[in-house]
């Protein structure tokens, strides 16, 4: 947002009000969800051409003009304006300016997964430091190299990760070394590569706000980043209140900031990006925990859509 305008977000996740200014609200859901409703303040310019329209209508065209596919600082990637403006104050005229400027409180459907949370999205690059998803509105997931699943490498004549599980740990020492080589035949046929457009589900693991200043001392990099402790399994929970949910969806979460210079830098962060994990049983790509009947389900629609898109043709 512009350093002259003023705002204010009322973020509602659930059991957690995060407000930030000084209006209050209220939760609007029992539960944490990927999509969230942030109320926003903020002073919206109707410009001359748009005055003869109902204020209401003007004021949410310049709503939805302004705040689509832009990242609030430390509350997430605005989706969508959420139904009419709240509250609409009287216009203000600016010397000079023909427009006129309203002080507007309202509502924005806004993109912020929870930590923890399980998405869906498709693999666009394969580097040896991890792999990029994209969930087709939001580029910016990384999976890092450790957050793979064990045991994975990087396959340098590919380009790709690959996923080489071992289903004989836990064997008898005697078979082990009598099967060495049956057990390399075996790791052949046991490489799941992940491929480049290949679906994955993964879950969040911190979320990354980016704010880029100019300073004196040159071009700084702000990130805010939001995840669980380290050590969450050895806090002990505070009891929680009565008539409050005690499931384990509360865990413990960390907030820190870091600085860092950017003057010389060649690439300029995203303003808000994702890390997220595959190292776990029933993440990666979709297509290594489906049953068969599924796998024959998935083929049947692929070759009916075919069908009707031939048709069209």
């Amino acid at each position: 947002l512009s350093q002259r305008n003023e705002w204010l977000v009322c973020r509602h996740t659930g059991t957690e009000n995060e407000v930030k200014g000084v209006r209050s609200s209220r939760n609007i859901n029992n539960y944490q969800q990927m999509f969230v409703i942030a109320t926003v303040a903020d002073t919206i310019r109707v410009p001359a051409p748009l005055l003869f329209h109902p204020t209401l209508q003007s004021v949410n065209f310049e709503i939805e003009k302004k705040y689509p596919n832009r990242v609030i600082y430390d509350v997430g990637l605005v989706i969508c304006r959420h139904g009419d403006a709240l509250q609409i104050g009287d216009a203000n005229l600016v010397a000079g300016d023909g427009g006129a400027h309203h002080d507007v409180i309202f509502r924005l459907v806004v993109f912020r997964p929870f930590v923890e949370e399980v998405c869906l999205g498709t693999i666009t690059e394969s580097t040896e430091e991890g792999i990029r998803i994209s969930m087709g509105f939001f580029e910016d997931v990384f999976i890092p190299a450790y957050w793979m699943l064990r045991p994975s490498h990087y396959n340098n004549d590919t380009g790709l990760w690959v996923w080489t599980p071992n289903y004989n740990e836990g064997g008898d020492e005697g078979e082990e070394e009598g099967g060495e080589e049956e057990e390399a035949a075996a790791d052949e046929n046991n490489q799941f590569e992940m491929e480049i457009g290949s679906e994955v589900r993964f879950k969040v693991k911190s979320i990354n706000f980016t704010q880029v200043t100019d300073t004196a001392k040159g071009v700084q990099a702000t990130t805010t980043t939001t995840a669980h402790q380290p050590n969450a399994a050895s806090v002990v929970a505070p009891k929680p209140k009565s008539g409050q949910d005690s499931s384990g969806d509360n865990a413990p979460v960390r907030k820190r900031s870091t600085s860092v210079d950017l003057s010389d830098a060649k690439k300029v962060p995203a303003s808000m990006h994702i890390v997220a994990s595959i190292c776990e049983d029933g993440l990666g790509l979709t297509s290594w925990w489906a049953s068969p009947g599924e796998e024959e389900d998935g083929e049947e629609e692929e070759r009916v859509k075919e069908e009707e898109d031939a048709e069209q043709i």
